[in-house]
């Protein structure tokens, strides 16, 4: 069976209706091996449970308590704790330890996403747009890293070695640019659940405030400011887009088809939303900027079409 006909046998399978979590890591991983599918799997299950575990308090509470902080920076410890075999005798525990040790995963991946948690923990949102990069680096660099180091690992007789590539230079543009369109595209749900992710300094140079930029993702009119902002955060997206391309041309010829193909997929279901976000005009509403699984299978059809 060709390559191609193989690609489109696992696309054929896809339930693209039933992927919530992670839909585009998910449906990108789709196309490895089992094995490498299970330890992504792995990997985002035990960091999603500690983002949610935050995310999911600051949206009842309206932030952390001071008195609070304290119980979640032990999360976290916690968290980190379940990385060492030797320390765990729990077998779900020992499942992200096993899936480090065995796919090699860089533990300063986990260690990048566990200080941003902690940056969650104690802080109320990003009071300059360099904190928010910062925070980005481990929020949302680290976890693309682990899906790049995964796709990039080279198997020689059962046994997993170094990807052929530096893993963080590869993923930082890409990571970046998904997360600037993330924040965008998701700006109405996040501040429902009292989640900010702009700078408080990008907000003051559009005279916005914090307050003012929640009354209108409850409902209130967008302000020239307020789109003026969100063409900033676009056109950086758009630079780290740019940036990704670069990287993608450099390192795909070093990867098998399949992987190379799920970092194909990764980047067009992100360019999706890039291409809906219409700051002069747009609602920015979920329903503006979500595709639908319609057409999201469209665009990973596409894909292999043009492999």
């Amino acid at each position: 069976m060709k390559t191609r006909d193989q690609f489109t046998a696992i696309f054929e399978s896809i339930d693209f209706e039933k992927i919530i979590d992670h839909p585009n890591i998910l449906i990108a991983a789709n196309f490895w091996d089992n094995e490498r599918y299970s330890a992504a799997r792995t990997c985002y299950r035990f960091m999603r449970a500690l983002d949610d575990l935050i995310d999911n308090h600051k949206a009842a509470h309206r932030g952390i308590s001071p008195d609070l902080r304290e119980n979640f920076t032990s999360e976290i410890s916690h968290w980190m704790s379940m990385l060492d075999r030797r320390t765990n005798r729990s077998p779900f525990n020992n499942e992200l330890g096993y899936t480090v040790e065995r796919f090699r995963i860089p533990l300063w991946s986990l260690e990048a996403f566990a200080e941003s948690m902690l940056y969650d923990v104690t802080h109320d949102g990003f009071a300059s747009l360099d904190d928010f990069i910062d925070y980005s680096m481990g929020a949302s660099v680290a976890p693309a890293s682990i899906f790049v180091h995964l796709a990039g690992l080279q198997e020689h007789n059962g046994v997993y070695l170094e990807p052929p590539f530096d893993v963080r230079r590869t993923a930082e543009p890409c990571a970046m640019f998904s997360y600037f369109v993330h924040i965008i595209r998701d700006f109405r749900k996040d501040q429902l659940n009292n989640l900010s992710y702009f700078a408080d300094d990008v907000m003051a140079r559009h005279g916005l405030t914090r307050t003012a930029v929640s009354e209108m993702a409850h409902g209130a009119p967008l302000t020239p400011g307020f789109r003026a902002m969100m063409r900033e955060y676009l056109n950086i997206a758009d630079r780290f887009r740019v940036d990704t391309l670069k990287i993608m041309d450099e390192i795909c010829p070093k990867m098998e088809p399949r992987y190379r193909l799920s970092l194909e997929i990764i980047f067009e279901l992100y360019m999706m939303v890039f291409e809906r976000i219409d700051p002069v005009r747009g609602t920015f509403s979920s329903a503006e900027l979500n595709p639908t699984p319609a057409e999201t299978r469209e665009r990973v059809r596409k894909v292999i079409v043009r492999q």
